[in-house]
């Protein structure tokens, strides 16, 4: 669970810290940071698990493209800043196993990761240019400050059952020896002499080479980044069928849907199977955005070697997955990642509302809520350990937000080296837990946030319209019911 994140030099993310609690949604007009702070999430996430240039190549840039090294640190006109730096608390899982199956046992389960790269020119590498780790480091919070680093709203019995353990030293550390920094990987449980690489040839992070027996809290802080998720549900791959070899867990664009279903339906639950119960409540789910859904099947077809999603309505017609509109299959997808336990970690989701009626958003939202952990208890196989982050520029999604669950971004102009540069600014409403993390940073303006409160988006005479036509909006039959501009 990330709880805390600060970027500083990637893309237009300048000096950004962010809490989240295990639902959070982001507000902004296009273009304002919303997807930078998810790229940045992304981008810690690919550096546990792959090359600092892979990881690189893997973020997008703008029009959807991928992204050149240089462009993903902040630009002010045509100069580059030389670093990004970036620092992520987290709660990790308390086990897990590495690579090669071995298992693990982390000490402590909150920690703080940070991590700084530079950018690098070097004419005899394979590529003109890279990036060079300038510092890393791993180390624990303790546990009794817990509750003055998670400000959301929880109960002490949660608390307990996810921040455990107990840490004295660093996991990772850097320092600097003759002019060079070297990484430190520290051994848990020995005394044995930390492992030293020198920062500048590494080609990966040292977090994402632990393993379980030098350093299994380090491989589980790997593992939990590794969960961290940006899912682009995909209709094309939403509609597929499955072969019955497919992967049995649902991938980030939406693909394999039938072959989770078919799991989770055979799956052994408290000894017995769970297959009905799990197909009744996803179609019940199903049933609060589609009106008449009576049941949902996957049909196996042994000759053609397919899974196939189904669903009945109560007139007894029966529709594949190829059939379902694009909305329905997005909701479809989260409903069935919902009921997987195995699911944990964190979920970034662009613009739920997309292809959703507007009167069946708040059904999309309550889904999505309910997905995360609930903080009142303890976290077990009922309630595991699940945080969403959604962003929108949806007046419908935001009028349907918890003010405690509502982060506004917006751009601020600063003047750097001279010039003038637009930088991503996050703010909250008064009176929630973030205020009252950060008293000394003002709330969002009450303009801004009524902007999207506002339903009717533009000021009179703002549209250039025929006089022949007429927005739905200036119809006489509606403006009793609308807001009156002041």
């Amino acid at each position: 669970m990330l709880t805390r994140l600060k970027v500083s030099g990637f893309k237009n993310l300048v000096d950004v810290d962010v809490r989240f609690g295990p639902f959070t949604c982001i507000a902004g007009a296009n273009g304002t940071g919303k997807s930078n702070l998810f790229d940045a999430i992304q981008f810690l996430s690919k550096l546990a698990d792959h090359t600092l240039m892979d990881a690189a190549l893997s973020v997008r840039a703008e029009g959807g493209r991928t992204a050149e090294v240089r462009h993903l640190f902040h630009r002010v006109g045509d100069c580059f800043d030389q670093q990004m730096t970036f620092e992520a608390e987290m709660i990790i899982p308390p086990e897990g196993i590495d690579d090669l199956g071995q298992p693990a046992t982390a000490s402590i389960t909150f920690l703080r990761y940070r991590l700084t790269l530079g950018y690098r020119t070097d004419e005899t590498l394979s590529l003109p240019d890279s990036l060079e780790i300038l510092h890393e480091g791993l180390v624990h919070i303790n546990v009794g400050d817990a509750a003055r680093h998670l400000r959301f709203s929880h109960s002490p019995a949660w608390r307990r059952s996810v921040v455990k353990g107990r840490r004295v030293g660093d996991f990772i550390s850097t320092q600097e020896k003759e002019g060079k920094n070297i990484i430190k990987l520290h051994q848990e449980g020995t005394a044995g002499r930390p492992r030293e690489y020198l920062a500048a040839t590494l080609p990966r992070t040292v977090l994402s080479s632990a393993n379980a027996m030098e350093s299994p809290t380090a491989l589980l802080a790997r593992r939990e980044m590794q969960s961290w998720r940006l899912l682009q549900l995909e209709p094309s791959a939403l509609r597929k069928p499955d072969e019955l070899t497919a992967p049995m867990r649902l991938s980030v664009n939406g693909a394999h849907i039938p072959a989770t279903l078919n799991y989770l339906v055979r799956m052994p639950h408290n000894g017995v199977s769970s297959g009905e119960a799990a197909l009744d409540e996803l179609a019940a789910r199903l049933s609060e955005l589609v009106e008449h859904v009576r049941s949902i099947r996957v049909d196996r077809d042994e000759h053609r070697q397919l899974l196939t999603l189904e669903v009945t309505d109560r007139s007894g017609t029966t529709l594949p997955a190829r059939a379902l509109s694009d909305g329905t299959l997005r909701f479809l997808a989260l409903a069935v990642l919902a009921l997987d336990p195995r699911e944990t970690g964190l979920i970034c989701l662009e613009e739920p509302e997309n292809g959703i009626h507007p009167e069946r958003i708040a059904a999309m939202l309550r889904l999505l809520r309910e997905m995360t952990v609930d903080t009142t208890y303890e976290v077990g196989t009922d309630n595991p350990l699940r945080q969403v982050i959604i962003n929108t520029h949806s007046p419908v999604v935001v009028s349907q937000m918890n003010d405690e669950d509502l982060l506004v971004a917006e751009l601020h102009d600063v003047i750097s080296d001279r010039q003038s540069t637009r930088i991503a600014q996050f703010s909250w409403l008064p009176d929630t837990w973030r205020s009252e993390a950060y008293p000394d940073i003002l709330p969002v303006a009450r303009g801004t946030l009524l902007a999207y409160l506002n339903p009717r988006g533009i000021l009179p005479g703002s549209y250039n319209r025929s006089r022949s036509s007429r927005r739905v909006a200036d119809r006489p039959d509606f403006q009793p019911y609308l807001p009156a501009f002041e």
